[in-house]
């Protein structure tokens, strides 16, 4: 309980539930550090951080993160930034003799088509998603190089690779967040402006798993505190439903009364994207929050936060 863990990214959403986490069994040594703080794009920074706090645990919740549309319109920053951001971490944790290194990526490291569910050894196998490839690419350097540690080294660093994460603290900008806070959004939005039609992207048709960040929390503590044998594990529910079927819940749960209306004009993506969690599962650890809870939860979340958002972008 006494280890110094130092969580990149601890503000995000995934940081902020990963500290919770940590907070509620114990552990008080924790090192966060914003982004004004500490770039994590600069090396020097880095490095010297990292020689002065001296962290024994390093799990790197840092990244830049968007849908579909943010990947399309800024590829040289979702590539350049992300590497830049763990390589300078994973760089200095090696060299500052860190004990653990907990690496987070994210289930688009896969192939587009690779076989259903997703196994940890099909990375690599074939062509990535092209909406999002370029910070697909960059996470599979990281836990490439996470691996290549391991390997010469024999330095305990691992990468858990989370499927579709939502809950508090979730991006709900409609320019850059993922389907499942956007659709909470736009669904809350249009039932307060007399539950008006909802316009989404694609078809519907394309199927997807959702973990709420708390699980994804709770695996990143086991990870913390349980030997794992191999260096690369997927974190999700092994349950996936269509987009369509998706929107429908959210719309029950929101209380949205209006039509949806599908533009299939706009790309789906990957057709299906379900994880095979059972390497996880062997080891120990299995999620807990079911998808009409988490999502419950998420909406109580947006509502009691809405008025910030409304400032946000209002400011900018």
């Amino acid at each position: 309980m006494n280890k110094k863990i130092y969580i990149p990214g601890h503000k995000g959403m995934v940081g902020t539930a990963i500290w919770n986490a940590l907070k509620s069994k114990g552990y008080e040594n924790l090192i966060g550090k914003t982004s004004k703080e500490l770039d994590l794009r600069n090396q020097t920074a880095v490095q010297d951080f990292f020689a002065t706090e001296k962290p024994d645990v390093v799990i790197d919740a840092a990244a830049r993160v968007g849908g579909i549309m943010a990947n399309n319109n800024y590829p040289f920053t979702f590539l350049m930034e992300n590497m830049q951001i763990q390589n300078n971490l994973i760089d200095a944790s090696l060299h500052q003799e860190v004990d653990q290194f907990i690496f987070l990526g994210s289930s688009c490291i896969y192939p587009k088509l690779a076989p259903q569910p997703l196994k940890e050894e099909c990375l690599l196998t074939s062509s990535l998603e092209p909406t999002n490839e370029w910070y697909a690419i960059a996470k599979i350097s990281g836990l490439k190089a996470c691996e290549a540690i391991r390997k010469q080294y024999g330095k305990n660093f691992v990468s858990l690779m989370p499927t579709n994460l939502y809950g508090p603290n979730d991006n709900f900008d409609l320019q850059t967040s993922h389907v499942l806070p956007a659709m909470i959004r736009k669904f809350h939005e249009a039932k307060t402006n007399k539950n008006e039609p909802v316009t989404l992207w694609g078809s519907g048709t394309p199927m997807r798993e959702f973990l709420h960040v708390n699980d994804l929390a709770a695996a990143v503590v086991f990870a913390l505190e349980n030997p794992l044998e191999e260096h690369l594990y997927n974190i999700g529910t092994g349950v996936d439903l269509t987009i369509k079927s998706l929107a429908e819940l959210i719309q029950k749960t929101v209380g949205h009364t209006g039509p949806i209306i599908w533009d299939t004009s706009k790309p789906d993506g990957t057709p299906r994207k379900l994880m095979d969690v059972s390497k996880m599962a062997n080891q120990g650890w299995k999620s807990k929050i079911t998808l009409e809870d988490g999502i419950k939860s998420t909406y109580q979340w947006f509502l009691e936060h809405e008025h910030s958002f409304k400032e946000v972008k209002m400011k900018g």
